[in-house]
């Protein structure tokens, strides 16, 4: 392009200045942004390209300023202080530009957050990239949709305080919730205080998604309080039909890594096999084999070619090992004696490495074993 006035004709700024009609300004405004857009601009005619894009800001018409601020919404052309004219415009004109303009400083995007009200800052959690000095603000400041909206949002940087300070100022918001149990990565401690605040199917996909201490992820192995996938797991060691129970599970999308594990834990080996096969797609015969009589490597095979989370993996090896050591005589304790010999087992694993982690797995063996001798006594 030579200069801007060569490549935006007179007619064209005629239009747009002089239009009998807003329609008839708005689809000159539309043509011109688009070249100007586009063009490469020398920095005479990148003054001139701003005096004509604040003519444009200044239109009367709202149809000129919204086509104006849909075309140049990723632009970088953009000059500042159009930009800052037209986030204080209405909201028809103003959401595209808060929701996508790159000319935004984060000083910009709090004072829109601080003054400008619910579909604004909305806006502002939709952006492409967002600091986590501005997610800080939204979850301090906006609204309950607002700070879901940036939660779900995964090129939007939370610090653990943030998240942490989300999760109490909408403690009850099953939408603020899921947003933070859904993004692609959190930190431990975070994850750690949502699995008390969801339901089942959000703490299953947690358990699956997210790292867990040894100490937490045990305790929803056998944590007596989720009743629900207790019994389930209940009928699972009972059911005398396990292919066509486990095929039923996974249909509904219930043959989950978490029911498995809570499965392992309560000696439910049979139904684990058939949880397996059905998971990795092969006959239980060989799922089987690769479980009991594969050498060390054929458990983490079938749990690979299953789907199964490799940060579970020690967990079911523990489990396995512990069903091979131990007998089953049918008696009231085997469970409990099952789940702490599991826990023995854990504690020579890579997962109980910490100091907090083994003391809290020998006093829930003290507590299984004090639970025995009442029992006993």
């Amino acid at each position: 392009m030579a200069t801007t006035r060569a490549a935006l004709t007179e007619s064209d700024i005629r239009m747009l200045v002089k239009g009998a009609t807003a329609d008839e300004r708005a689809l000159a405004a539309h043509k011109l942004c688009r070249k100007i857009d586009r063009a490469e601009l020398t920095e005479e005619d990148r003054q001139v390209a701003h005096d004509i894009l604040r003519v444009m800001a200044a239109d009367a018409a709202e149809l000129v300023r919204r086509a104006m601020a849909v075309t140049l919404k990723s632009s970088k052309i953009l000059p500042h202080d159009v930009a800052m004219r037209l986030a204080r415009d209405i909201e028809l004109v103003s959401l595209p530009i808060i929701a996508f303009s790159p000319v935004f400083t984060d000083a910009d995007l709090a004072e829109i957050i601080r003054v400008g009200g619910p579909a604004r800052q909305l806006a502002v959690a939709k952006r492409p990239k967002l600091s986590s000095r501005i997610t800080a603000q939204l979850v301090e400041e906006a609204g309950e949709e607002a700070v879901a909206t940036a939660c779900a949002n995964d090129n939007a940087r939370f610090s653990e305080v943030s998240l942490k300070k989300a999760l109490s100022r909408f403690s009850k918001s099953e939408q603020v919730l899921q947003a933070v149990a859904y993004r692609a990565t959190l930190p431990m401690a975070v994850a750690e205080r949502l699995i008390d605040m969801v339901g089942d199917q959000l703490r299953d996909h947690i358990l699956t998604h997210h790292a867990l201490s040894a100490e937490l992820t045990l305790e929803l192995i056998v944590d007596a309080k989720e009743r629900a996938t207790i019994d389930l797991v209940d009928q699972a060691g009972r059911t005398a039909d396990p292919k066509a129970f486990v095929a039923h599970l996974n249909s509904v999308g219930r043959l989950s890594p978490s029911l498995l594990l809570r499965a392992l834990a309560h000696g439910h080996m049979t139904f684990f096999e058939w949880g397996v096969a059905e998971l990795a797609g092969v006959p239980h015969h060989r799922a089987w084999l690769m479980i009991h009589d594969a050498g060390p490597l054929g458990l983490k095979a079938i749990c690979e070619h299953a789907g199964l989370p490799e940060r579970l993996y020690s967990a079911f090896r523990a489990g396995v090992d512990a069903f091979h050591s131990l007998e089953f005589d049918g008696g009231d304790q085997d469970r409990e004696r099952f789940q702490e010999h599991m826990i023995q087992r854990f504690l020579t694993s890579s997962h109980a490495a910490s100091r907090d982690d083994t003391d809290y797995l020998l006093e829930r063996m003290d507590r299984s074993a004090e639970k025995r001798r009442s029992a006993s006594g």
